[in-house]
C-alpha cells in the first residue's frame, strides 16, 4: 500500500488531511483511493478499483485504510479520545480472538456502563480498533448472548 499526502489545510487549532492511497495487488488488481483525515476521524471521498469491489469489501477497506492513514498521520488521526490517554493506535494490545475476545468485549463494555462511561469508547480503548471494528466486535458479543439485545429505536 502507497499513502501520499495530496494536500492540508490548517483552520485555527484544527486540520485537515487528504491522501491519495494506493493498493496494488500481485494478480493486477488496482484500489486508488482519496481519503480524508480530519479531527479524529477518517473520510474515503473517491474509490475507484479494478475489478469494482463489493459493498463488503468496502466495508473491509474503510478499515484498512483508517489504520494505515492514522499511521501515516504520525500514530493518530487526531486527538486521543479522552479515556485512551497513553495508548496510542500504533501501540494496539493484543487481544483474543473468538469467544474469549468477545467475553472480554462484554466485560469492557458492563464495566463502562457501570461506571457510567461511554462503552463503546471503552472497547475502542481496550482493543485499540477503529469505533467501526469496536462495534462489529459489541454486535458479535450480543449476537453470543453475552451482552442484552439492543433497544428498539423509537
Amino acid at each position: 500500500m502507497t499513502v501520499r499526502p495530496a494536500w492540508e489545510v490548517r483552520e485555527n487549532e484544527d486540520t485537515t488531511r487528504w491522501f491519495d492511497v494506493r493498493l496494488a495487488f500481485s494478480d493486477g488488481a488496482r484500489v486508488d483511493a482519496l481519503a480524508v483525515v480530519a479531527g479524529a476521524g477518517v473520510c474515503v471521498e473517491d474509490v475507484r478499483a479494478q475489478p469494482a469491489l463489493s459493498l463488503d469489501d468496502l466495508a473491509v477497506l474503510a478499515d484498512w485504510l483508517e489504520e494505515s492513514l492514522a499511521e501515516a498521520c504520525g500514530a493518530a488521526a487526531g486527538p486521543v479520545p479522552e479515556g485512551c490517554q497513553g495508548q496510542g493506535r500504533r501501540a494496539r494490545p493484543a487481544w483474543p480472538r473468538g469467544a474469549e475476545g468477545r467475553r472480554l468485549v462484554a466485560q469492557e463494555y458492563r464495566a463502562a456502563q457501570r461506571e457510567g462511561a461511554d462503552p463503546v469508547l471503552a472497547v475502542m480503548c481496550a482493543t485499540g480498533h477503529s469505533r467501526r471494528k469496536s462495534l462489529r466486535l459489541i454486535g458479535q458479543a450480543r449476537d453470543a448472548g453475552l451482552l442484552t439485545p439492543r433497544r428498539a429505536r423509537r
